[in-house]
C-alpha cells in the first residue's frame, strides 16, 4: 500500500471518535462523554492533528463513518468530512457503520446489531469482512437469523433490546455488545480504498439513513410502553 495520510471521523453513535491513518499507523482520539459530537468532533481533530504535527495540507483525504446510525450523528461526520474536504480541497471517503463493526470483530463471520432507538435494530451479516445481505432496519424480534455456523454477534443493540440477546444466542458463539463503529475502524477500512483511488467529490458525499424516519408518534410510543 502506498504511503498515504488522511483523517477519519466517526460520529455515528454517542460514542464519536476520530483516527489519523499515517502510513498504517492510526493514532484514535474519542469524544468526551457525556458531550454531543457536534460540540467536540472539530476541535478533537485540531488537537489530534496538532499533536501530530499534521496540518490540513498534509492531508491526502478524509473518511467518515457514513452510516446508518443517529440521524444527527451522521450529519455531524458528514458535514465535518465536507466542510474540511472543501476548504483544503480533499477527496472523501465514506465507509458504512455497520462495516466498521464487524472489521472490529476477530471473526470471519458477523452479525452485526446497532441499537435504532424506536425499538429497532440496524442489522447487518458480514463474512470475510463482506455484506452477504444489505443493511436493514428491523423489530429486535423479527432480526434475521444467520444461516450455518461460526457466526459471532457484536453491537450495543444486544444489550439493548433482551429479546435480540435471546433470539441471537442460539445462533451464534459469542455475544460481543462492546462492539460499536470507531474512526479507527474506518480508517483501516478507508486506506486500500483511497489507494485505489476510490475518493469521491465531497459534494457527493451524504449519510446512508437506512430508514427515514426519525421519531416516533404519540401513539407508538404508547404502543411500546412510553409516555405521550
Amino acid at each position: 500500500m502506498p504511503a498515504m495520510l488522511f483523517l477519519s471521523l466517526e460520529s455515528s453513535t454517542d460514542a464519536g471518535s476520530v483516527a489519523l491513518w499515517r502510513d498504517g499507523a492510526i493514532d484514535e482520539r474519542h469524544c468526551p462523554p457525556g458531550q454531543p459530537s457536534s460540540a467536540t468532533l472539530l476541535p478533537l481533530v485540531s488537537a489530534l492533528l496538532a499533536d501530530a504535527g499534521v496540518r490540513f495540507a498534509d492531508l491526502d483525504a478524509i473518511a467518515f463513518g457514513a452510516g446508518p446510525g443517529s440521524f444527527t450523528g451522521l450529519r455531524v461526520a458528514c458535514g465535518a468530512a465536507q466542510g474540511l474536504a472543501f476548504a483544503h480541497g480533499l477527496p472523501v471517503l465514506p465507509v458504512g457503520t455497520l462495516e466498521a463493526m464487524a472489521r472490529a470483530v476477530a471473526a470471519p463471520r458477523v452479525v452485526v446489531c446497532l441499537d435504532a432507538r424506536m425499538n429497532e435494530v440496524y442489522c447487518g451479516l458480514f463474512a470475510d469482512g463482506v455484506a452477504v445481505s444489505p443493511a436493514g432496519v428491523h423489530p429486535p424480534a423479527e432480526v434475521p437469523l444467520p444461516e450455518g455456523g461460526g457466526w459471532v454477534a457484536a453491537g450495543n443493540a444486544l444489550t439493548a433490546y433482551p429479546v435480540l440477546h435471546e433470539r441471537l444466542a442460539p445462533c451464534v458463539h459469542a455475544l460481543l455488545p462492546e462492539i460499536l463503529p470507531t474512526a479507527a475502524a474506518v480508517a483501516a477500512l478507508a486506506a486500500p480504498r483511497l489507494a485505489r483511488g476510490e475518493g469521491i467529490d465531497a459534494a457527493d458525499a451524504a449519510p446512508v439513513y437506512v430508514r427515514d424516519k426519525v421519531a416516533l408518534t404519540i401513539v407508538e410510543r404508547l404502543a411500546i410502553g412510553g409516555k405521550a
